[in-house]
């Protein structure tokens, strides 16, 4: 019994002390994110490859996504002959929840795991170190244009996502089946208003910088995980927790941001 709450008291601090470490980084980052002077160079490649890079999964995505959205929209609809709801369901669903949520999953898959890995490569084959040792900031020379890029480049494409959404949602309804192009347009127009894009925006610039704090801060303290983090397995095992940290964190503040702001 005795021991079983020495593992819980240990395994209690740890988290505590996890949290605590993650807070003071977020601050760090931040701070090092607005102080001048900016590294241009760094943020406009940052922005290629979690932006522009991301660009092709996010159309993928938010196509296939609209047209779902279309096809259930419609058979449920057409049950009670409400099919002129359809663009306000595809434009509701898409701008308030799903645009800004499956862009950062999207984001967290591919560049956060990225980030993660690539700065607890660098903290484990002392690269971190040594940027310290020459007197460098490395969390204003490696971080700092990641914070600024992920959270523009989560932003931006939020908004493709919406608008290849709808696009799809139009192609199901007004291609494939009987809504008329002016009974779409007309529903969305009536329904999404601005009060539904402006939470679309502050989930995206949320979700953005929640995906870039929890990638880079488990990358950054990878030799301080609980079961190891050196090698390739620790930081393999650390960009598993960071995709999972963050992606569950989506959701969570998915739910929080829309029962603040609904």
């Amino acid at each position: 019994m005795m021991k079983f709450l020495e593992n819980l008291g240990e395994i209690c601090l740890f988290y505590l002390n996890m949290a605590g470490r993650m807070t003071i980084f977020l601050g760090q980052c931040l701070w090092a994110s607005v102080k001048p002077p900016y590294a241009w160079r760094s943020i406009l490649g940052q922005l290629n490859f979690i932006g522009a890079r991301s660009l092709f999964v996010i159309i993928f995505t938010g196509l296939f996504t609209g047209m779902v959205l279309g096809l259930q929209g419609y058979h449920l609809l057409s049950k009670y002959g409400s099919v002129s709801a359809l663009g306000a369901g595809v434009g509701n669903g898409l701008v308030r929840e799903l645009g800004p949520v499956l862009t950062a999953l999207m984001i967290i898959g591919r560049a956060g795991s990225s980030m993660c890995a690539e700065i607890g490569i660098m903290r484990n084959s002392e690269q971190i170190d040594a940027l310290e040792c020459m007197a460098i900031d490395p969390i204003k020379y490696l971080l700092a244009p990641k914070y600024v890029a992920c959270v523009i480049s989560t932003f931006l494409l939020s908004f493709v996502f919406d608008v290849v959404g709808i696009f799809g949602g139009y192609i199901v309804a007004v291609t494939l089946s009987d809504v008329s192009q002016g009974s779409y347009f007309e529903g969305m127009y009536d329904s999404v208003v601005f009060a539904d894009i402006k939470m679309g925006m502050f989930k995206a610039l949320a979700f953005g910088l929640l995906t870039v704090w929890v990638s880079t801060s488990k990358g950054y303290y990878v030799h301080k995980e609980r079961l190891g983090g050196f090698g390739a397995e620790g930081v393999s095992r650390a960009t598993t927790n960071a995709v999972v940290l963050a992606s569950v964190g989506v959701l969570v503040w998915d739910y929080l941001i829309s029962a603040l702001m609904i």
